[in-house]
């Protein structure tokens, strides 16, 4: 950047900076709507979404990541809870003995190189409009208009959802949605081995040290390196939405690194 555009960014102040981008990331988004509004395959899971609205009124489900930390967790205790499973998760349902409730995955790299895994699974699953690249819609397959840019909290998922970089923030905003009126998190470890930038695409050289089993991005995988700081913003969005609903996130992680959501001991709660 020529050191004359270096001072003009540096003279205007932040405020009007991110509002800037706001504008712009706004105006780029334009070009979603007749995919993520009018289009018949989105359209029906719109449809299909509203019938899900408030369906788990005033219970509580547990929200399970895929961190390290999911090894150490006694997940037979969750066998008759409501559940959501993220991306890779049914990795794990061999040993736990049941399936999650609920299945999310909206990063592209992960639909597209585990597409035939989601395709085979039952549950309800949700993905990203961008997955019709590579899943075949299905009555309990609905497709979700989530976005990179324009921060937000989604109270009504058939609208926009921002990813906030994490499918856990995805899955809190489901589990609003569903009007679940406590949120559990287990196996976000909010910490990774591999470092590098965030949101970075780097290829798997071995065993994975960052999940709960060595194959999950394992060798030959494509992932994307997390961005905790995005992440951490996200959660701090779902919390304030959360409180403010009357209702709560809660963390039972087992030595997770996540400070926003208050602790709470894992065997404590059965």
């Amino acid at each position: 950047m020529s050191t004359s555009k270096t001072n003009m960014k540096n003279s205007v102040p932040e405020n009007i900076l991110v509002k800037g981008k706001e504008l712009y990331d706004g105006i780029k988004r334009l070009g979603d709507i007749p995919e993520a509004y009018f289009d018949p395959v989105r359209r029906d899971s719109m449809e299909r979404l509203s019938r899900l609205k408030d369906s788990r009124k005033g219970e509580r489900c547990f929200i399970m990541g895929n961190g390290p930390s999911l090894k150490n967790t006694d997940l037979s205790k969750l066998k008759n809870e409501y559940t959501f499973g993220l991306n890779r998760i049914y990795l794990a349902f061999p040993e736990m003995g049941f399936e999650t409730t609920y299945y999310l995955c909206v990063n592209d790299l992960v639909v597209e190189q585990t597409s035939g895994d989601i395709q085979k699974l039952k549950m309800p699953r949700f993905v990203t409009t961008r997955a019709l690249k590579w899943l075949k819609p299905e009555e309990n397959l609905f497709f979700l208009y989530s976005t990179y840019t324009g921060p937000t909290f989604a109270t009504d998922i058939r609208k926009r959802m921002w990813e906030g970089a994490t499918v856990t923030y995805m899955a809190l905003q489901t589990a609003f949605y569903l009007g679940f009126r406590q949120v559990i998190l287990i196996g976000v470890d909010h910490n990774f081995q591999t470092k590098g930038k965030p949101n970075e695409t780097v290829v798997s050289e071995g065993d994975d040290p960052n999940h709960f089993n060595p194959g999950y991005f394992g060798k030959g995988f494509r992932w994307q390196l997390p961005d905790l700081e995005t992440s951490e913003r996200a959660y701090t969005m779902a919390r304030e939405a959360y409180q403010k609903a009357g209702r709560e996130i809660l963390d039972a992680t087992i030595g997770g690194k996540l400070q926003v959501f208050p602790k709470v001991a894992y065997d404590s709660l059965f």
